[in-house]
């Protein structure tokens, strides 16, 4: 069985973080484990509060895993700190896994921030480089080239300026912008713009966490980058077509809607 290890933050209501991506992972037929970087105490409305974890404990985790089990596509999420930084990558450069997916998680879908300034430099010359693909919506990417992006040849001049940065592949997702949400890809040679639709809902949290996820999963089956973000982009839109209407804010998506399909199990789980 193919494996993926996520390194992220922990999200107590469940739809965004660890839970999001070993849900994702698991949907996908990959089995998942996990590096917890920060609980978070959280729900559809609002982060109410962050716990950093220690550096040793992190470090630990990491060993914990890649000594005992093959690790075929890591994923990383929430870092919060230029300390959770340097750990994360100090073990990723010390056991080098072939695949690894950066999603820089910044803000919380309430607004929320989840990555200190002093640590958005350090991803920017520690982790960024690791990365065999990098997934930042346009708010994030902002952050990045560090002036604002409007248009389609903004996005483009987005991907080569963080690629510059180090990052093998980008995905900038398109979302924030008007319009359909339609993606741009740079493999490092050319643009590949992969078409959305946008489904209107207020059901999106942890998206990017379930998209990035959906990617590192197929990657570990072996598809190759376009293939898989192909297979992510569709299985996103699904589970957010059919999203949980839970809590009073951001309910999250529907990560095993098609499983449920196949199982009959959709009645069932509507009462």
């Amino acid at each position: 069985m193919k494996t993926a290890l996520t390194i992220a933050g922990s999200d107590s209501g469940g739809g965004a973080g660890i839970q999001a991506d070993l849900k994702a992972f698991a949907a996908h037929g990959v089995y998942g484990m996990s590096v917890i970087t920060a609980v978070t105490a959280q729900n559809t409305l609002e982060v109410r509060s962050v716990q950093n974890m220690e550096q040793p404990i992190i470090k630990d985790q990491m060993e914990a895993v890649f000594d005992d089990i093959r690790v075929d596509a890591v994923k990383i999420g929430m870092l919060s700190s230029a300390a959770t930084v340097d750990v994360v990558a100090q073990s990723l450069e010390k056991y080098k896994p072939a695949l690894i997916v950066l999603d820089p998680v910044m803000v919380s879908k309430g607004g929320h921030y989840l990555l200190q300034e002093e640590a958005i430099s350090a991803l920017k010359d520690k982790m960024i480089p690791l990365s065999t693909i990098i997934t930042p919506n346009i708010p994030e990417a902002e952050v990045l080239i560090k002036r604002p992006i409007h248009t389609d040849e903004d996005m483009k001049d987005a991907c080569l300026v963080i690629n510059s940065l180090g990052a093998k592949t980008v995905l900038l997702k398109g979302g924030h912008l008007s319009g359909e949400p339609n993606d741009l890809f740079y493999d490092g040679a050319n643009f590949h713009w992969l078409n959305g639709k946008r489904i209107h809902t207020n059901n999106t949290h942890g998206t990017g966490c379930t998209l990035s996820s959906a990617i590192t999963a197929n990657l570990a089956k072996g598809a190759s980058l376009i293939e898989a973000i192909q297979i992510a982009k569709k299985y996103i839109e699904i589970a957010i077509a059919h999203s949980l209407d839970l809590g009073n804010g951001h309910g999250p998506t529907n990560h095993f809607y098609e499983l449920y399909k196949k199982a009959n199990l959709i009645p069932l789980l509507s009462k």
